[in-house]
């Protein structure tokens, strides 16, 4: 309100022209950036009903993390492009616009919230009654991995960042409050919007467990369960699954060595070579990096233990 009372009113700008994008201090744009995001936003008709999302990708930093963070890193960097898609569910994070005309319109950013990216998708939601879309930006978007001035402070540094991110599960009791009062909406459309919400912040912690043991706990809480037929082909197609998805992550990385950054002169040729080996470290940094955070930061929300909101250090 500030800023459109004393430049955009006071210069005479044409607020309906105007666009506002959210950024990090670390984030890289691609030189085509602005210009993309200009022709979206004149080449669109529902510009004022529209976010704008690129592939935020953590590769500023990639080849200086330890090889336990630049998995996940890698992995976060791969499912945020992975998404752009998928209009259906996409919700702008981390780095996004949209029109001045709508942030003026829902009354810009709650000022007592700090995770403001899919708060304000949300509060934009419900205030316009729906239809509001997120508009993939096929540029990537590179920012700064969590690093600090050591290994361990690394470590310690990567895991409250993820922590931080699994507070916004604090977001899903207003949301679903929103969800029942509305009555403007259509069903369908919200109840999607909702469901992934939901599945995103709850599963958030559950999905490591159900990967990795999910599968033998049946076998190993009950023996006897272990000497049936299902009991039997349960863990071997268990095995089958998880074999068939190395395909997968073959894909995934010849995907990252086409938009990681090159490898600068002061590594070495045989750690980008032993790179791909890195993800067999995948379970032990889901564990510490995703099931963990995830199961702290739920824990302390539903027994009122807050946390104290940490801007993440890159150094």
């Amino acid at each position: 309100m500030w800023f459109k009372r004393n430049f955009i009113e006071k210069d005479q700008y044409d607020i309906n022209y105007l666009t506002v994008t959210s950024c990090d201090a670390d984030h890289k744009y691609h030189p085509n950036h602005f210009a993309n995001l200009a022709f979206k936003f004149l080449d669109n008709p529902k510009r004022y009903r529209t976010f704008w999302q690129p592939a935020v990708m953590f590769y500023n930093n990639i080849w200086e993390i330890p090889a336990i963070t630049r998995v996940p890193n890698t992995l976060g960097s791969i499912w945020n492009l992975s998404q752009l898609p998928r209009k259906d569910r996409l919700i702008n994070a981390q780095n996004y616009s949209l029109s001045f005309k709508l942030l003026d319109e829902v009354d810009y950013w709650d000022a007592d919230k700090i995770p403001e990216d899919w708060g304000i998708f949300f509060k934009a939601y419900y205030k316009v009654n729906g239809g509001l879309e997120v508009e993939p930006v096929y540029l990537p978007l590179h920012a700064d991995a969590a690093q600090s001035s050591s290994f361990w402070k690394t470590l310690k540094n990567q895991y409250e960042q993820y922590r931080r991110w699994a507070w916004g599960a604090s977001d899903d009791s207003w949301i679903i409050r929103n969800y029942l009062l509305d009555t403007k909406i259509p069903f369908w459309d919200k109840t999607t919007r909702l469901t992934h919400v939901l599945w995103s912040h709850f599963m958030w912690p559950v999905n490591w467990f159900l990967i990795t043991i999910g599968l033998t706990l049946p076998t190993l809480l009950n023996p006897a369960f272990g000497r049936t037929t299902l009991g039997f082909m349960v863990p071997k197609l268990s095995s089958y699954i998880l074999t068939a998805s190395l395909v997968f992550l073959l894909s995934l990385v010849f995907i990252d060595n086409i938009y990681k950054p090159k490898r600068p002169e002061n590594v070495s040729v045989w750690k980008s070579i032993l790179f791909p080996f890195e993800f067999i470290l995948m379970p032990i940094a889901g564990f510490f990096f995703a099931a963990l955070p995830g199961l702290d930061a739920h824990t302390r929300l539903m027994l009122g233990k807050y946390i104290q909101y940490k801007v993440t250090e890159k150094v």
